[in-house]
């Protein structure tokens, strides 16, 4: 039964601290083998006070945003169309690949781009996956199916897809899209 022990400058949000503890019993069940309930992480917190280094108090940083709430919240407003507040969502350097596409770097190209595809598509969620990199990106998979209409107003649905999400600083710096509508496009 693996025993974490984290010690933090006091600051930190109970959602913030719920985020790390699970993170840290995802990190411990990649390596050992016992489910959820046989890891135990303690958060010990000690003021600021009480905290030096290098001859100066230090105060915790802010926490970062959850990646796959700044995923969601992103596919949300892309869903509404609402272009303005997705970009809020991008970072610098943004691209997006879609099946058979070079690199995008503007949402106005996606829209352009699939436009000739289909009159709308939207997304069913079947879950999210984060991950931190060994850099400064996380990783967020969402995967699910895609239903919606075709250009010739024919109903499409059942349609599976995932995409991968790299998440710098609270905000996306890419997006790589997989899905079958070409091949369910050309069975219709």
């Amino acid at each position: 039964m693996p025993v974490v022990e984290l010690h933090l400058i006091e600051g930190y949000s109970g959602e913030d601290r719920q985020r790390l503890c699970a993170a840290m019993t995802d990190a411990v069940r990649l390596v050992v083998p016992a489910p959820p309930e046989a890891v135990t992480v303690m958060i010990h917190e000690m003021d600021a006070a009480s905290y030096m280094r290098g001859r100066t108090a230090k105060t915790p940083a802010p926490a970062q945003p959850s990646p796959s709430q700044v995923v969601q919240d992103y596919l949300a407003a892309m869903e509404a169309r609402d272009l303005d507040r997705a970009k809020g969502y991008l970072g610098d350097g943004f691209q997006m690949i879609f099946p058979g596409t070079d690199p995008m770097t503007t949402l106005e190209e996606l829209i352009a781009w699939s436009k000739p595809r289909y009159a709308f598509v939207k997304k069913t969620y079947e879950g999210y996956d984060e991950m931190q990199s060994a850099g400064a990106a996380a990783f967020v998979y969402c995967r699910g199916t895609l239903f919606g209409e075709w250009p010739d107003g024919t109903l499409f649905d059942g349609i599976r897809f995932i995409d991968r999400f790299e998440v710098t600083g609270g905000k996306i710096t890419r997006q790589d899209v997989w899905n079958d509508i070409a091949e369910v496009q050309a069975q219709s």
